[in-house]
C-alpha cells in the first residue's frame, strides 16, 4: 500500500495545539483514537490500522512535531516531553473531544505512556506497541548490559551535526536501512515505503527536530517516580525487536492495573506495518474485551 493508494476517504489536516501547527490524517467518525507514530516514521505508519479502526471511531493519525509536515521548533528544549504531552492533550481538545483511545509505537509509545500518567482522565484505553513502560526502560539502562549495548545510539544522538549527516548521506539510506534491513519481515515495506519515509526525514529541519526528542530527553528516561497506572492497556510486543529486549516487558504489571501483554512471532520492531492483521485483531479484541467490562 503506498501513499497514493490510500483510502480516498482519509483527509490530511491541520490543527494548531501547543502554539505548533501539526499534521494529521483522519478518517472515520465516532470516539476519537490518536495515534502516535515513532522514529523515524510519520503518520504513514499507521496506513494498515486507520481504514480498520475508521469503521467505528474517528481515528486521527498525527505528524509529531518535528516530523514530516507538522512545524518544525529550532530548539532543542521544544522537544522534551513535557512540551510533548501538551501537543497530544492540545490535539484532544482541539478536536473536540474530552478523552480517547491512545495508540502509541516507540516514541510515540513513550510520549503515550507519559501522557497516560499525566492526564489519565484523558483516556479511554492505551495501547502501546513495542515500547516498554519507562519504569522497566529506565531500570534496563541502568542495569542491563545488552540492553545498553542496544542502546547505544542513544549517546550517539547527543553529538551535534553528525547524526544528522549520517542519515542524510547516500540519499537517506540509513533511514531505508532502517526499516529494510531491520525488519523480520522483509517484504512489508515496498520500495514505495521506503521513498515514503525518506522524503518525510528530507523535510528541511526534519532530522533535526527528529534527533531532537533524544537530546531533550535523555534524563526522562530515568528521572521520574511512576505510580501504579490505572488505565486500561494493552502492550503488544514484536519479539524479534533489534532495538529493545523482549525481557523489558516482564513484570509491567507492577505498574499497571488492568493490562493486557501479546507477543508477536516472526515480528521486529516495525509491528503495526510487519504484522498488521495481527495487530489489529489484538487491537480490536483489547477494544470489545474493555468494553464488556
Amino acid at each position: 500500500m503506498t501513499e497514493s493508494e490510500l483510502d480516498h476517504n482519509q483527509e490530511h489536516q491541520f490543527i494548531v495545539s501547543n502554539n505548533v501547527k501539526l499534521h494529521y490524517v483522519t478518517q472515520g467518525e465516532g470516539p476519537l483514537m490518536l495515534m502516535l507514530h515513532g522514529f523515524p516514521e510519520f503518520w504513514y505508519s499507521w496506513r494498515y490500522q486507520i481504514p480498520e479502526f475508521a469503521k467505528d471511531h474517528k481515528v486521527v493519525a498525527l505528524d509529531l512535531r518535528g516530523y514530516n509536515l507538522s512545524e518544525k521548533p529550532t530548539k532543542v528544549s521544544a522537544y522534551h516531553i513535557s512540551e510533548l504531552i501538551k501537543d497530544i492533550e492540545g490535539v484532544i481538545q482541539g478536536l473536540g473531544y474530552d478523552d480517547c483511545i491512545l495508540v502509541g509505537h516507540d516514541w510515540g509509545g513513550f510520549i503515550a505512556w507519559c501522557f497516560a500518567y499525566a492526564h489519565p482522565h484523558r483516556l479511554q484505553k492505551l495501547i502501546v506497541l513495542n515500547l516498554p513502560h519507562p519504569a522497566k526502560f529506565a531500570k534496563a539502562l541502568r542495569t542491563n548490559p545488552r540492553q545498553m549495548l542496544r542502546s547505544w545510539y542513544i549517546a550517539f544522538f547527543q553529538l551535534p551535526r553528525l547524526p544528522e549527516w549520517m542519515f542524510q548521506r547516500n540519499d537517506y539510506g540509513a533511514i531505508a536501512s532502517a526499516f529494510a534491513d531491520k525488519a523480520t519481515q522483509k517484504s512489508a515495506f515496498t520500495s514505495e515505503d521506503l521513498k515514503a519515509f525518506k522524503q518525510a526525514a528530507a523535510h528541511q529541519g526534519a532530522l533535526t527536530a527528529m534527533i531532537n526528542y533524544y537530546r531533550s530527553n535523555t534524563r526522562t528516561f530515568t528521572s521520574q517516580n511512576w505510580d501504579i497506572l490505572n488505565v486500561p492497556t494493552l502492550l503488544l510486543w514484536g519479539e524479534d525487536d533489534f532495538a529493545l529486549g523482549k525481557e523489558l516487558t516482564y513484570g509491567t504489571e507492577e505498574f499497571v492495573k488492568d493490562l493486557q501483554v501479546h507477543y508477536l512471532s516472526d515480528c521486529n520492531h516495525w509491528i503495526q506495518q510487519e504484522q498488521p492483521e495481527q495487530v489489529n485483531q489484538y487491537m480490536r479484541g483489547f477494544l470489545v474485551s474493555a468494553q464488556a467490562l
